[in-house]
Formats: C-alpha cells, sequence, structure tokens
C-alpha cells in the first residue's frame, strides 16, 4: 500500500491532499489543488511534486487548478522494481499521458523542469490542441551531445555511477547541492524533502535512470526535436537560471528560437533548479504571464 504521509514529511511546507491514480505500472501519487484553467506541473531528477509547492500555493489563489505528479520512482509515488518498470522517460511520459487524459484535462498549461522538459513534450506534441501554453524552467527536448554532458551521464549511468547513485545517493545528495547558483540556498529542511523519498537503495532507480538516460534516450529525444514545429505557436514563459552547470545560455537561445512567443525570465544568480531556489520569487512572474497569455 502506498504511504501518502510519512513521518518526514512536513505538512506546513507540503499542505496538499494526497491523491493516487492505478497507472499500468503502479500506483503514481498526484496533487491536484483549486479550480479553474489547469495546470501540470512535471519535475525532474530527483525532484518530485514538492517541487513545486510555491507556484502551487500562489497559482491555487489566482484562481487555477493545479496538478503536480510524481513520476514512478519518485516522491511520494510506487517505486516499482527494474522488472516491473523500465524508468526510461518514455515509460514515464506514458504515465503522465495517462494522468491527463484520465483526468479530462483540457487548455492545459504545462509547467516543466529538467526531465520534465522531455516528458513533457512528448505529452504537448502528441497533443498540441490540449496544451494551450509552456512554462520551462532550465530544460531541453533534443539529443545533447556537448562533451561535459556526455562525460556526466556515461560516469553515472555506468555500474560505477550506479552503486554511487543507489547505494551512495549521489544524486541527491551531492549533484543536487552542487547544482545551485548559490551555496546554502538549499535549506537542510528542504533537502531532506529530496533525501527521505529516496532512503534505500532500491527507491534510488529512478535516480540512476535519469542520469543514464540523458545519452541513452538520444534517439528518442531526437524524434521529440523534430516535432517541435507542433509548439511553435504556443504562448511560453521561459525561467531560466544563469549560473545552471549543464543548462546554459546555449540551451536558452535554443529553446527561443524554437519557440517565438517565449518571453525569456532570466536569473542572473540561479543555478539548475530554479523552482527550489528562487521559491516564491518566481510566482509572480509566472502568474503576470498566464494573465497575459489565456491561450486558447
Amino acid at each position: 500500500m502506498l504511504e501518502t504521509s510519512p513521518s518526514w514529511l512536513d505538512r506546513q511546507r507540503y499542505p496538499f491532499a494526497a491523491h493516487t491514480l492505478r497507472t499500468t505500472r503502479g500506483q503514481m501519487h498526484y496533487v491536484d489543488e483549486g479550480e479553474g484553467a489547469p495546470i501540470v506541473f512535471l519535475h525532474g531528477n530527483p525532484t518530485w511534486s514538492f517541487l513545486w509547492r510555491h507556484l502551487i500555493a500562489r497559482l491555487v489563489r489566482d484562481g487555477y487548478r493545479c496538478i503536480a505528479p510524481d513520476y514512478l520512482g519518485f516522491g511520494l509515488s510506487e517505486k516499482p522494481s527494474l522488472a516491473g518498470f523500465s524508468y526510461r522517460p518514455p515509460a514515464h511520459a506514458a504515465c503522465v499521458e495517462e494522468l491527463i487524459e484520465g483526468l479530462g484535462l483540457k487548455g492545459v498549461t504545462l509547467v516543466m523542469h529538467d526531465w520534465g522538459g522531455p516528458i513533457g513534450a512528448a505529452y504537448a506534441t502528441r497533443h498540441p490542441a490540449r496544451v494551450w501554453r509552456l512554462v520551462l524552467f532550465n530544460t531541453w527536448m533534443w539529443p545533447r551531445r556537448d562533451s561535459a554532458f556526455w562525460l556526466f551521464s556515461k560516469a553515472l549511468g555506468s555500474a560505477a555511477g550506479r552503486l554511487a547513485v543507489t547505494r551512495g545517493n549521489a544524486f541527491a545528495r551531492g549533484v543536487m547541492p552542487l547544482a545551485f547558483g548559490r551555496r546554502g540556498r538549499l535549506s537542510e529542511a528542504a533537502h531532506r524533502h529530496y533525501l527521505c523519498p529516496a532512503s534505500t537503495p532500491a527507491e534510488r532507480l529512478g535516480h540512476w535512470a535519469f542520469a543514464k538516460a540523458l545519452t541513452g534516450e538520444a534517439a528518442w529525444l531526437g524524434r521529440l526535436w523534430r516535432r517541435r514545429s507542433t509548439l511553435a505557436d504556443k504562448p511560453a514563459l521561459i525561467g531560466w537560471g544563469l549560473r545552471d552547470p549543464a543548462f546554459r545560455a546555449t540551451e536558452l537561445r535554443r529553446w527561443q528560437r524554437a519557440l517565438p512567443r517565449a518571453r525569456a525570465y532570466r536569473l542572473p544568480t540561479v543555478g539548475h533548479y530554479v523552482p527550489e531556489e528562487a521559491g516564491p520569487a518566481l510566482a509572480g512572474p509566472v502568474a503576470a504571464f498566464l494573465r497575459a497569455a489565456p491561450g486558447a
């Protein structure tokens, strides 16, 4: 049985009711708060719906319905074995599509960070008429061939990398804090909410699989990128942390070429985990964008 309220979860920081969907591969937890136009929040690695708590709190007050799933293997969702679930990004994308379709959502705004970008793009390029707006934070949807990115994926995706990530919790414990623009912005209390959901090696398979997929899913990412024209007419907001060691100004410019209606919101002192590091400061720009770009 899925545990939806573990002892480590601070309900003052994360005051959202638990909802679950029995997908074809496991039980997926998701937040579903508020009423109004639907906004779907898609996280990356090693995060979960906790990442979006500041934006959800503000946008619910502004009259939106906020839905934020935890992928299988992350957060409060079930963590199946590799025999039961591949943990590949296309498999996560299929579960997200199952959730969106199951809830009957239309006129969706997708808010995406890190692996949430490709996973959200998989849905948006398949169902462009159902997606009205895009909000992106330091993400991508194309194959990455730059050497540093490639070496990072190969190292963490190797057998030794698997041991480091699953047994040593290297992604949540080491990589995540180092990717912040300024040390100390990831508070101990917040960090605990990324460490505790993956407290055993078996619960960290998703972290490792995403690291491996950075290079291993090049063909899938290439197919997504070839369908990018289906998104070109979408109003978009791109919030970009300029101190991200992995997603730089080069990637921001590539998004701007692909999404000519996008407005860029640059954060000079912020690193990779923009929604966690910038916190409530993002709520105003995102709310203003939603008011100015009604979508349909």
